[in-house]
């Protein structure tokens, strides 16, 4: 084996390695801690409230171009607009 061959392999080798290492990482991390999942209900329901509202604008926009028709528009937007109540009613109890 010449040097030029030898120094090639090495450095294969040494990155397969470095990417063996790089996958296998984040399999050996520790679980997220119970407490972070109590404090997220909040962000829940903050995540639901944002999705819905943008929901309904989307429905909007896609009525506006013709996608959807009156009553498809009607429809997904009480039921979007359902779910952001029940979000900003679960924030306003404190449910978090």
């Amino acid at each position: 084996m010449t040097p030029v061959t030898l120094a090639i392999f090495l450095l294969g080798l040494a990155i397969i390695v470095v990417a063996s290492v790089f996958v296998v990482v984040p399999l050996f991390r520790p679980a997220p801690a119970a407490s972070a999942e109590v404090g997220s209900e909040r962000e829940r329901w903050e995540r639901q409230k944002r999705q819905a509202l943008e929901a309904i604008k989307e429905v909007e926009l896609d009525h506006r171009m013709g996608k959807l028709s009156q009553e498809d528009l009607a429809a997904m937007r009480a039921r979007f607009e359902a779910q952001a109540f029940e979000a900003m009613t679960a924030l306003e109890r404190g449910d978090h």
